[in-house]
């Protein structure tokens, strides 16, 4: 070999490990694929959260569970309990934990001022009357599911507490999956379901109302 073709040769393996150093030197500075897949599908505000959850008393007994379909809910809209929303917050898709949530952010502390006495002779519609049922109830702000927890010849007793108000839970959480809400979902507050639906109305007249949400015939209309 010539010296000009050693010359050449060496010039040439010199460039390739130039390049490679620089590449080498730089990169830490290239964006893992990975990892920005990660960051998107964290958990925050206007994020649609799909959770496999198992919800245990404070005797450890399982309580609820989501079974074979998880989950799904609008994030930092008020729809889950207050103590799990915020132990949401920052998780990503894929992570698992416990949670122990307080009565004051679960259900509420339970409160003696709606348990209630009314008297039979308003329950006329109703055949029987029997502790356990559920019955819907209007209120000033709405309507509200009670339950009879007593019944008398004479009285009926009322319960408007959640049946797991007072009683501090604990959740086993799997994060299934995280996307994006659309706008129309953040406009109404809740997740669509098939097709744009609501699944129902939850909104009131600003979201129903707007005809975004699909929701079917006289929601949103006045009473």
């Amino acid at each position: 070999m010539n010296d000009r073709c050693l010359m050449t040769g060496i010039f040439y393996f010199s460039q390739i490990g130039m390049a490679l150093a620089s590449f080498l030197k730089h990169k830490a500075c290239i964006p893992n694929a990975k990892n920005m897949l990660k960051i998107s599908m964290t958990i925050t505000k206007n994020k649609v959260v799909s959770i496999d959850y198992v919800l245990k008393g404070p005797d450890g007994e399982v309580i609820d569970m989501s079974g074979s379909e998880p989950l799904e809910y609008l994030h930092g809209h008020g729809n889950i309990i207050p103590g799990l929303e915020k132990a949401l917050e920052g998780k990503d898709r894929g992570d698992s934990f416990k949670v122990n949530v307080p009565a004051s952010e679960a259900y509420g502390e339970w409160d003696n001022d709606i348990v209630v006495n009314v008297p039979r002779s308003s329950f006329g519609g109703v055949e029987e009357l029997e502790e356990g049922m559920e019955l819907t109830a209007q209120f000033p702000n709405g309507s509200q599911i009670v339950r009879i927890i007593k019944v008398t010849e004479n009285e009926v007793t009322l319960d408007a507490n959640h049946p797991l108000a007072g009683m501090d839970l604990e959740f086993e959480i799997n994060v299934r999956e995280v996307r994006d809400a659309t706008e129309e979902e953040i406009a109404c507050g809740h997740v669509h379901g098939e097709e744009g639906s609501c699944g129902g109305c939850h909104g009131g007249e600003e979201c129903c109302g707007s005809g975004g949400c699909n929701c079917g015939d006289g929601c949103g209309e006045d009473n």
